[in-house]
């Protein structure tokens, strides 16, 4: 270790003689206060000589702290006669008037900061006096040698570390080499004021325990943080009112315009809570977001006037998903499946924010009148309704079917529903107040693949289709007698043999095409035409398969009738055609970002269209036309019809009308409530109010009407 240039005292002082330096206690202590730095901080040079004691204070420094240790050492003190004990005044002043001592010398190459400074634990030493009478003296201190005589002014001993300058004087000072024994009473001093340099002196540094590493900021930190707690007694009075109206409209077991009237009542909640609470969104997005919302009450209102079970729950689920754009507002294929995990996650992640708007001081009068008057209306509605239904008959009637009844599954499904809407509501109010930001979840795909790896792909598929369209073409050109001269087949098992892997290879060529638009490298010309003109082809040649499918599934049912769920399916091929035209389209300029969206809304027209069709009243009229042109006819099926196709199905000739009127009228034969009310079921009971009792069946007339049950027979 190099031994630095000497650390020159206060003014005054001279070098220190003897060997004091050997015990710590009789050295003054010096500070050393470095200023925070940014980085790593500068080298310090060692201010006291090579080999002089210095206290070292342990640090531990926690994984992932950043931090320095710093040690303070003990420099030794200038030895001299002992000055004499100023009064308090005077102690103060020579205190604040004491100059510091100067810094320690920079080594070459470095910088020491300017605010470096050392600062003496003590500036006077008290002379010998008389203890006082309470003062109890210390036991006397023996050294092995004297310190050598030093110029006046300076100190000859240092009081021991931990107590106070001042509080012990020294007797005197002998030759050099003798020892003797130095007697040192405590003298009665005022303690001089603390230094405050960085810290008021005797601070200890707060302890601020275990700091773990902070992690980075997550998606929701960043892009949907959520909106800020708030206390207005608006919001949840808002969602209260959405799910009561939920849980008093919604019959859960049967289709109505219950569904309808439910939806609406927690949209209209909706809105009146989002005007106090939601964010400023742009025209063009609050259009947009008003638009699903529309369709989603559009999609539930075919509940009001349809009964086919996989009609109604394919609306339910659109209207759902309807909803979920609504509320979180996505637009492209990753956003749009985004919303629909968005939604259930804020339903849950806003329930603490929406309590937090409980805790606004409320209105004691105002509770307390809208209390009382609750009360009071229902116990006016009761006493009096009481007395008018025991007065009348028909008001009797009339509020049975009004008033639902209480039991315990009526009380379950309130609350379910209940939870239910009251969930969507926290879900909207909170996701609207303060949406998510989507640039994140729609960026556009790293462009990774070139020539070498999209080119040959799409052109194997490309030539693929190609071979299998000029196939379709011969066969429909061909006709029956080319199916059953080549393939062995029926025309309509032929048909039905390749329908479902058709819409197989359309979904999986939607893919396709998808991942090749977003992956793909385009930054050359000859990669941008190329992938042009080979999806251009994939997506014709996918438009004619997809007319294929469509072809075979209409000729599968012209033989063996024609259903609900066949239609549905055709519907759906008929749905991916038409985003096959929209990829040709958005092809020419490069400008997709229109096709998710414009999807989703022709799947909601696609229900709707569906819904005004009535499939399955079309499906019983194009049974009983070919039950009139070849006495064939699938009469088991027909009885597992909803009340839609009871109209048609009522003009059929016995055995064959019972046997399809047997399962449907032990469903009409329980009255609705009025929230329950539908249309199909209503012209369902009028139809067979017209047809008479004699018109309804049972087993035996099911089995007399087997015989008509063609292709395929059920015993």
């Amino acid at each position: 270790m190099t031994q630095p240039p000497p650390v020159p005292g206060p003014p005054g002082t001279g070098d220190t003689h003897g060997d004091t330096g050997d015990d710590p206690r009789h050295q003054t202590p010096y500070l050393l206060v470095m200023p925070p730095t940014e980085g790593a901080p500068p080298p310090m040079v060692w201010p006291g000589a090579e080999g002089a004691p210095a206290w070292a204070i342990p640090v531990s420094i926690p994984p992932g702290t950043r931090g320095y240790a710093v040690f303070i050492p003990l420099v030794p003190a200038a030895a001299g006669p002992p000055a004499p004990a100023p009064s308090a005044p005077a102690a103060r002043s020579a205190e604040a008037s004491a100059a510091p001592a100067p810094t320690v010398p920079a080594q070459p190459g470095t910088s020491i900061p300017t605010q470096t400074a050392s600062v003496r634990a003590a500036d006077a030493v008290a002379p010998a006096t008389e203890p006082p009478s309470d003062a109890v003296s210390p036991p006397p201190a023996t050294t092995d040698a004297a310190p050598a005589a030093a110029p006046a002014g300076q100190p000859g001993n240092a009081p021991a570390a931990g107590v106070p300058a001042g509080a012990w004087a020294g007797s005197g000072a002998s030759a050099a080499g003798t020892p003797v024994t130095i007697t040192q009473e405590p003298v009665a001093a005022p303690l001089p004021a603390p230094y405050r340099i960085g810290v008021p002196s005797g601070a200890p540094a707060p302890y601020r325990g275990y700091q773990p590493v902070p992690r980075p900021p997550s998606f929701l930190d960043t892009r949907w943080p959520g909106p800020a707690p708030a206390r207005d007694r608006a919001v949840p009075a808002a969602i209260l009112a959405g799910a009561l109206g939920v849980a008093f409209f919604v019959p859960l077991t049967r289709t109505g315009i219950g569904w309808f009237l439910g939806w609406l009542a927690l949209t209209v909640a909706v809105v009146l809570a989002v005007r106090r609470t939601g964010a400023e969104l742009p025209r063009a997005d609050r259009r947009i977001r008003a638009g699903w919302a529309a369709a989603s009450l559009a999609l539930l209102s075919v509940l009001a006037f349809r009964n086919a079970w996989w009609l109604v729950t394919f609306c339910v689920l659109g209207a759902l998903a309807c909803a979920t754009l609504a509320i979180v507002g996505g637009r492209l294929v990753r956003s749009i499946l985004f919303s629909l995990v968005a939604a259930p996650f804020a339903a849950f992640r806003g329930l603490p924010w929406v309590r937090g708007h409980l805790r606004a001081p409320a209105n004691p009068g105002l509770v307390r009148r809208v209390v009382g008057s609750a009360a009071a209306t229902i116990v006016a509605l009761i006493v009096f309704g009481a007395l008018l239904s025991s007065a009348d008959g028909a008001f009797s009637v009339m509020l049975d079917e009004v008033i639902p009844k209480v039991n315990v599954g009526t009380a379950f499904r309130w609350a379910f529903l209940a939870a239910v809407g009251g969930l969507c509501a926290v879900a909207a109010v909170y996701t609207l107040a303060a949406p998510p930001d989507l640039s994140t979840v729609d960026r556009p795909g790293t462009r990774r693949f070139g020539l070498v790896e999209w080119a040959p792909v799409i052109s194997a598929l490309t030539l693929l289709f190609g071979g299998f369209v000029a196939v379709q073409f011969t066969v429909l050109f061909g006709g029956q007698r080319h199916v059953l001269r080549t393939a062995g087949l029926s025309y309509a098992e032929y048909a039905r043999s390749g329908f479902w892997q058709l819409v197989v290879v359309t979904l999986l060529t939607l893919a396709v095409l998808g991942g090749v638009a977003r992956w793909a490298r385009r930054d050359r010309a000859v990669e941008r035409h190329l992938l042009r003109v080979l999806l251009g082809l994939l997506s014709a040649l996918s438009f004619v398969i997809v007319v294929s499918a469509l072809s075979r599934m209409y000729t599968y049912q012209k033989v063996y009738s024609f259903t609900g769920e066949r239609l549905f399916v055709m519907a759906f091929e008929l749905l991916l055609g038409t985003v096959f035209l929209m990829i040709l389209v958005a092809g020419l300029r490069w400008r997709g970002a229109w096709i998710p969206g414009t999807t989703v809304a022709l799947a909601v027209v696609m229900l709707l269209g569906l819904a005004v069709l009535n499939p399955e009243d079309y499906a019983a009229r194009r049974n009983i036309a070919r039950y009139e042109q070849t006495g064939k006819i699938d009469a088991w099926y027909l009885r597992a019809l909803s009340a839609d196709a009871t109209p048609a199905l009522a003009g059929l000739p016995d055995p064959v009308r019972r046997c399809t009127l047997s399962w449907i009228a032990k469903d009409l034969d329980e009255p609705d409530p009025w929230y329950a009310w539908n249309l199909g079921r209503v012209r369902a009971r009028a139809a067979l109010d017209r047809a008479g009792p004699g018109a309804v069946g049972g087993p035996r007339d099911c089995r007399a009407a087997d015989q008509f049950d063609l292709p395929k027979r059920r015993r």
